[in-house]
């Protein structure tokens, strides 16, 4: 199966599951799509959380989409969503991995929500590379971890995401970054950081700084051991159900 097509499984979908009063939007991440957050999802609606998965803008469907779209799209897009998912619920949180992470801190600096998740947020990275990529990007216009146009992929895959992306995006990313490092103490909602010693992508320092940035009286950390960056669709996406559920509960009784 091409690349192309591994967009129009379900499980790549923008999705919408259980039913509560906790409201739960996910977000994905940077050249990522909903399926890297379908199965923590899953694992929050049956524990009776209404779930809300989104497609952020240039994602999902081919790499070259991602030039026409900027950080203030991305922004715009998991605000409208947060607010609509706010009136309908009497609790709301956010969670997101990777860049999603960092843009629900944002949303946990500009909105009253009931917690926040940041799971693999990337406050520091192992790669430097984010500070040069918009001087590069007119003569290096894509990078990325693959230079072939497609891949065979395994249809019941959940990795569904992009292997190669405009250098001019990561700039787009760096700007989220350091904003949402630069506003953390505007959180005083509760916050469990997620993040893996696995992770060769996110620095390992990066939740101890959120953690301590943040003016939330409740935080929490739970480190797993083995998962990569995109820690939720492997053997440890369990753990974080887990934690989510039992964090995002005690944060409902706080409020």
């Amino acid at each position: 199966m091409a690349m192309q097509d591994m967009f129009a499984l379900p499980q790549a979908q923008p999705f919408e599951l259980g039913e509560g009063e906790h409201g739960v939007l996910l977000i994905h991440g940077f050249t990522g799509s909903p399926a890297h957050m379908r199965l923590i999802g899953e694992g929050l609606a049956k524990n009776g959380f209404a779930v809300k998965g989104i497609r952020l803008p240039g994602h999902g469907t081919c790499p070259e989409d991602m030039k026409n779209v900027s950080w203030q799209d991305w922004l715009r897009q998991v605000r409208l969503a947060a607010r609509e998912m706010q009136e309908k619920h009497r609790y709301f949180s956010v969670a997101g991995l990777s860049m999603g992470g960092v843009l629900s801190l944002i949303l946990a600096q500009e909105m009253d929500v009931t917690a926040c998740v940041p799971i693999a947020a990337p406050i520091r990275i192992f790669n430097p590379f984010r500070r040069v990529a918009l001087v590069m990007s007119p003569f290096v216009p894509m990078i990325g971890w693959s230079s072939k146009r497609e891949e065979v992929f395994d249809p019941k895959t959940y990795h569904i995401g992009y292997r190669r992306y405009p250098t001019k995006s990561v700039h787009d990313l760096s700007v989220l970054m350091d904003k949402a490092e630069k506003d953390l103490s505007l959180i005083h909602a509760p916050v469990l950081c997620v993040q893996s010693k696995g992770d060769k992508t996110v620095r390992p320092e990066s939740p101890k700084m959120i953690l301590e940035g943040v003016s939330s009286k409740r935080k929490a950390m739970l480190w797993l051991e083995t998962s990569p960056h995109v820690c939720t669709i492997y053997d440890e996406k369990d753990k974080i159900v887990e934690a989510m559920c039992a964090f995002l509960r005690k944060a409902e009784k706080s409020e």
